[in-house]
């Protein structure tokens, strides 16, 4: 994807790139491909990639929700910061979190966001299941992007989502976790309000966006062990 379909393809979600965005996408792309050769932080290095199915990809979260507000957001499994950074650039009254358990990225994340300039943003190493108590019901919007399976990422994500919240997860191909999800998404109170399934505009890569909203408060004793997730399912 070129610079020119990549601002056409923007305009049908209703977003105007500044020249200062652009700027930005274009040395965040320049600083991933310079630090992938050190760490290995994304398998896409060519640049019309890296602005298809990096830089389009997370805004197509633009399809489901109103980002253009002040709101908390949380980005679990963020990786070199998609969606987060690339969410912060496009809608700056975001107040956000990037999580990532990997040091090396979240090393970069911080010299991104110091490069950019970006305010109202943090970064935390660590695991979802491991954040402080005082971020349980905090988030107006939890967000992942091809991280985990759909029912180990809700439990995840779900306590850490205000009352009426939402978790978006942005998925490739996900009829069969949604299915698996079933009996976890009733465990934590929630329920999936939509489903969007698309295709980029390369006409090849499939994507599903999902949208859980939270109805009740979650149950102290989630979210488990990780190992615990991803053995024994909720019923």
């Amino acid at each position: 994807m070129n610079i020119k379909t990549f601002i056409n393809e923007l305009q049908k979600l209703n977003i105007s790139p500044t020249k200062e965005q652009l700027e930005q996408l274009e040395t965040y792309a320049k600083m991933l491909l310079e630090y992938n050769k050190k760490f290995n932080l994304t398998a896409i290095t060519k640049q019309e990639d890296i602005y298809l199915k990096h830089f389009y990809d997370s805004l197509t979260i633009t399809k489901e929700i109103d980002l253009d507000q002040e709101l908390k957001v949380l980005d679990i499994g963020t990786g070199a910061g998609f969606p987060g950074i690339v969410l912060k650039i496009f809608f700056p009254k975001l107040d956000l979190i990037l999580l990532d358990s990997n040091n090396k990225k979240i090393s970069f994340l911080n010299e991104v966001i110091k490069e950019l300039g970006l305010k109202k943003i943090k970064c935390i190493h660590g695991r979802a299941e491991e954040l402080p108590t005082n971020y349980r019901e905090y988030f107006d919007i939890v967000t992942s992007r091809a991280v985990a399976n759909l029912r180990v990422l809700t439990e995840l994500s779900i306590p850490y989502l205000k009352v009426n919240g939402y978790f978006i997860s942005l998925k490739g191909k996900a009829d069969v976790e949604l299915k698996e999800a079933e009996s976890t998404l009733k465990v934590l109170n929630c329920e999936i309000e939509k489903i969007e399934k698309f295709i980029l505009p390369d006409q090849v890569s499939e994507r599903a966006i999902i949208k859980i909203r939270k109805e009740k408060e979650t149950p102290d004793i989630y979210p488990r062990k990780y190992d615990k997730i991803k053995k024994q399912f909720l019923k």
